[in-house]
């Protein structure tokens, strides 16, 4: 569980990002505040994930950002995409415009629980997936393949294909440590689960997938050293 602050000076705003956070099963929202003045150090100092409004009173959002000492991760709540660079130099996870989906949210904070440390021992067998107003527990000893679909990535198990707003590159990223290759620019299949190679194309089950001229060579010496 990633215990997360609030700073947003306006009601609305604040309900609707408790809500999401109420809706994340990973996240765990500990207190809501007005101003980065009023929260106690304490608090401070136990959280791992900010949500962080600009137009604050007293002091706005960039300037208490810089303010911050203990390794906390950030992102930003905006109605402005004027600080974006400014933001983004602090280090911020990420961005979000107002006013924003819970998709867009949850997109964001699934960054942030893939690099939490507390998280890593549950990340080497699941994945959180949002997609379809429904939260997937996806294993990733099920997952089949990945697809890339503008700009969205098709994660697809035996069962399902689940639709999520994400990029292959990230993915990519994220099943490093396991047994995936990406063997086509719009591709990144289990080897595990791998039925036949034939020619220029991957079979997994009943799916066929194309090998891509610049991955073949790679995709066939990595398939050769696990025999």
């Amino acid at each position: 569980m990633i215990d997360c602050l609030i700073i947003e000076d306006e009601q609305p705003a604040q309900e609707i990002l408790k809500s999401y956070i109420d809706k994340t099963p990973f996240l765990n929202c500990i207190g809501i505040y007005e101003s980065g003045l009023d929260i106690p150090l304490e608090k401070i100092q136990k959280a791992k994930l900010l949500f962080l409004d600009i137009q604050l009173p007293e002091l706005d959002g960039i300037s208490y950002l810089k303010t911050i000492s203990n390794p906390i991760q950030v992102i930003i709540t905006s109605a402005y995409d004027t600080y974006t660079l400014e933001a983004f130099e602090e280090a911020v996870v990420d961005y979000l415009l107002k006013p924003y989906s819970f998709e867009r949210f949850f997109k964001a904070v699934t960054r942030v629980y893939n690099t939490t440390s507390v998280n890593q021992k549950k990340l080497e067998r699941n994945f959180f997936l949002y997609a379809d107003k429904t939260l997937y527990n996806i294993q990733v000893d099920d997952i089949l393949y990945i697809k890339a679909e503008v700009d969205y990535v098709k994660v697809v198990t035996k069962d399902k294909g689940v639709l999520v707003l994400d990029s292959l590159s990230n993915w990519k990223t994220k099943l490093q440590p396991f047994n995936f290759f990406q063997v086509h620019r719009s591709y990144i299949i289990h080897i595990d689960r791998i039925t036949k190679v034939q020619g220029n194309q991957v079979f997994i089950l009943d799916e066929i997938i194309p090998i891509g001229k610049s991955f073949k060579e790679e995709f066939i010496d990595k398939i050769k050293n696990t025999l």
